[in-house]
């Protein structure tokens, strides 16, 4: 069965939103539909739809004009078997002691390593990405250093690979979050299939909106691997819920984008502990 995809980009959130839910009412109907803030620094987001069928070009043409989106590109998928396509294409990643792998490479798992098992379907944080693998390489680095984790919090934590991570070296219980019910549910069976029940516990929440995250401060080790905007906004809050002395391990952000992260930070009355720039990705350590 053929897959069609629909995208358009456009400037203003509020329209995005609108533009994917006029989508919905389409015929033939998508499948799937994604709006998404674009991660280069250009402010625009992007909307997008899986079909079936052959999308309705000319109802394309007239959301995109009552959105002021520019013209959707249509574009025919090839029939592929993604999950057969993405375990050929991730390979196990090594970040410091961390190895990330599914479970089709069980057989790989190096003696002496901590593994992380992230199925190759749940591919947002299997670090392969710039950013995770920033993280678990900053959160190796600080553990090298001398650094014990009592205290810790993965923000937007996605498989809640990085929360895992922790869990895995340090013996304190953590706290994982994330915005998207969904990103929940898979960090919650990521962490059953890590035999780490008991270890992580996973909370849908906004930021630090929660009565969990709220009694649990203050942490010795704060994660976001969000975007540049989330983690500005993020910094007050940061600030606030970090100890004496604790650390932020931030990510998702480009390495152009990394400097305004950081005086939002600095400005809470935080340092920049290190920095570690992988490809077009920026992670930074910071101290309170």
């Amino acid at each position: 069965m053929p897959t069609y995809t629909a995208y358009t980009k456009l400037t203003a959130k509020e329209n995005a939103e609108a533009l994917g839910v006029a989508m919905e009412n389409m015929i033939p109907e998508p499948t799937g539909i994604g709006v998404f803030e674009m991660e280069d620094g250009s402010g625009l987001w992007e909307v997008g739809g899986y079909f079936t069928e052959e999308p309705d070009a000319a109802g394309l043409a007239l959301l995109a004009s009552m959105n002021d989106a520019q013209d959707f590109v249509v574009s025919e998928l090839p029939e592929t078997d993604w999950v057969a396509k993405v375990r050929r294409d991730l390979a196990p990643v090594v970040a410091g002691r961390f190895f990330v792998y599914g479970s089709h490479d069980a057989d790989k798992v190096p003696e002496g390593s901590e593994p992380l098992l992230i199925e190759a379907a749940m591919a947002f944080g299997t670090g392969h990405h710039g950013t995770t693998l920033g993280c678990l390489k900053a959160l190796d680095r600080l553990d090298t250093g001398g650094f014990k984790g009592k205290n810790v919090v993965d923000i937007g934590c996605g498989t809640a690979v990085l929360g895992m991570a922790a869990a895995r070296i340090w013996p304190n219980p953590v706290l994982a979050s994330d915005i998207d019910i969904v990103a929940v549910e898979v960090a919650e069976a990521n962490v059953k299939a890590n035999g780490l029940e008991g270890r992580v516990k996973c909370l849908e929440a906004t930021g630090f909106e929660h009565e969990t995250l709220h009694a649990a401060a203050p942490f010795d080790l704060v994660f976001a691997n969000i975007l540049k905007a989330p983690l500005i906004d993020l910094a007050p809050d940061v600030a606030s819920h970090l100890g004496e002395g604790g650390y932020a391990i931030l990510s998702g952000l480009l390495v152009d984008q990394a400097d305004d992260v950081t005086e939002a930070y600095v400005a809470q009355g935080m340092t920049l502990a290190h920095r570690e720039d992988i490809g077009d990705w920026s992670t930074l350590t910071l101290q309170k």
